[in-house]
Order: structure tokens, then C-alpha cells, then sequence
């Protein structure tokens, strides 16, 4: 029977609250779960050679980011360490700059890591530095073997929304030859993995990123499983919340299972269709 690999998809971890924000505690007491009972988080190039059918070991798992924010280098990326898992970074490569390495977990002085909303009104104003990574704390995770970095667009933005949906297909063109011109500048290579920016895609998109040099493409669609063999088009990941170990572990569980996940998936997708219909 085919071994599906549950995808997890971060953005924030720090001890301020806020949307899409876990818990420094909480995030902690994750990876201890998973340490405990024998999870490994492959790299992209292992989940790559899992979709194209040579399956995982059980227990697999990938562990991503989005964005790029400071407080995946001042908490995630310390814990990640002292636990020994591997995770992924999709970079916004406009919002990230240059400058010294700033202090993580362990270290005094731990910079400021605010809340979604807050970051977000930084980046609007200029101001990306205060709550993004900068190249050089990249550098030092990457090279520390603990996270690797993939496209994540260059500016995020939604181009289908707006006056800019009749060029939207244009926009999405220049975005990922920013983004893949960055990359190639300040780490020398590009990789085959993207993730779409608020997890917007459509048949146009798949085949810009595809004609880009992309292969393997993440989606914020949680409910599917991504087994051998799978569409690497339409690769599946499930937010993990602001809660214990044991209750991320509970959803794993459930998406690993070759026999409970499609049922849970239906029902979920089913679900959500009638919601939308009400």
C-alpha cells in the first residue's frame, strides 16, 4: 500500500499572538512529539524523489515555511536544531535584505518578531527589515544544514484580484523571473520547488511556473494526499495551529493513513461544498 507524506505549512513562530502565529511553547512541544515517536522530515529533494515513486520511509513528514519572517531565524530555526529536524523556506525574495546576523534563541537581546497583521504593515510601509529575514541569517541556516530556501514569488501579490486580472498571466511571468534572478544572485542556484503566493493558482499559472523551471508546486489545499506517483502540480499541505503536539500529531496520523485519509478528505472537501452552497 502507498505511504503518503503529510506536508505542514508554518508561517510565524514566535511568543506573540497573532493569525497564522505558533506559540514558541507550543511549537516545541510539536517537534518533542515527533522526536519522541520517530518523524523524520525529508528535504525537498527527498519528498521530490517520493512523488516521482520511490516511496518515504514511514513517519515522514515535510516541514515548511512561508514567507521568510525573522522569527523563523530568532525561534523556529534554534528549535528545529535542537530537535534535529530539516524544514523549507518559501522566500518573498523583494521583502528580504541585507545586514548582520541579529540574535535567535539561546542568545541575549532577542530582537522583536510581532504579529501577522503588524508585519504585514511594515512591509506596506518600507519597513521589511524589522520583521523579515535578511541573506546573511539565511546563509548561516542554510549552511547549518537545518532549512533550505525556495521561490516564494518576489513581491506576493495577487495579480487575479483587482485592475490587474486581464494581465495577471504577464505579472505572474516577471514575478518568478524576479524571484528565480534573486535566488540564482544570492544563494547560486534555483530549485524546481514553488509555492504559491495566498495559495492562489489556476491552469495559466500552472503552466508560467511550469515553463519557469518549476516543478514541483505547493498548494495551501490541505485536503489530498501526496503519495508516489502523485500530481508533483498539486502538492497538498495542511496548516498546522496554534496547538500541542498531541493535537498536530492527531491530524498527521489521520493524513498519513492510507485507509482513514481519503475518507477524511471527502468529508471534509463535502464539507466545505455545502458550506459554500448554504
Amino acid at each position: 500500500m502507498k505511504t503518503t507524506v503529510p506536508v505542514l505549512m508554518y508561517h510565524h513562530v514566535s511568543p506573540v499572538e497573532g493569525m497564522i502565529t505558533v506559540s514558541t511553547a507550543n511549537f516545541e512541544n510539536q517537534l518533542k512529539w515527533l522526536s519522541k515517536r520517530g518523524y523524520r522530515s525529508l528535504t525537498c529533494d527527498e519528498f521530490a524523489a517520493h512523488l516521482e515513486g520511490r516511496p518515504a520511509p514511514p513517519r515522514s513528514i515535510l516541514i515548511t515555511f512561508d514567507d521568510g519572517y525573522l522569527d523563523n531565524w530568532v525561534y523556529a530555526y534554534p528549535l528545529m536544531k535542537r530537535y534535529g529536524f530539516h524544514g523549507v523556506v518559501f522566500l518573498v525574495t523583494s521583502w528580504i535584505g541585507d545586514g548582520e546576523v541579529r540574535p535567535h534563541l539561546g542568545q541575549n537581546a532577542l530582537p522583536e518578531t510581532p504579529s501577522h497583521h503588524d508585519c504585514e504593515d511594515r512591509i506596506e510601509q518600507g519597513r521589511a527589515d524589522e520583521v523579515m529575514l535578511r541573506w546573511s541569517e539565511i546563509e548561516a541556516m542554510r549552511a547549518d544544514g537545518v532549512f533550505e530556501f525556495h521561490s516564494h514569488t518576489h513581491t506576493h501579490t495577487r495579480w487575479d484580484l483587482g485592475p490587474t486580472h486581464n494581465v495577471k498571466n504577464e505579472h505572474m511571468v516577471q514575478e518568478l523571473a524576479d524571484s528565480r534572478r534573486v535566488l540564482q544572485e544570492r544563494l547560486g542556484e534555483v530549485s524546481q520547488h514553488f509555492c504559491w503566493p495566498q495559495g492562489y493558482f489556476d491552469d495559466d499559472y500552472i503552466q508560467i511556473a511550469q515553463e519557469a523551471g518549476f516543478r514541483y508546486l505547493y498548494t495551501t489545499q490541505a485536503f489530498g494526499q501526496n503519495l508516489p506517483g502523485s500530481d508533483p502540480a498539486r502538492i497538498h499541505r495542511f496548516a498546522v495551529r496554534n496547538t500541542s503536539g498531541e493535537s498536530v500529531g492527531r491530524r498527521i496520523i489521520v493524513a498519513a493513513n492510507p485507509v482513514i485519509a481519503p475518507v477524511f478528505n471527502r468529508f471534509k472537501l463535502w464539507k466545505r461544498q455545502r458550506r459554500r452552497a448554504a
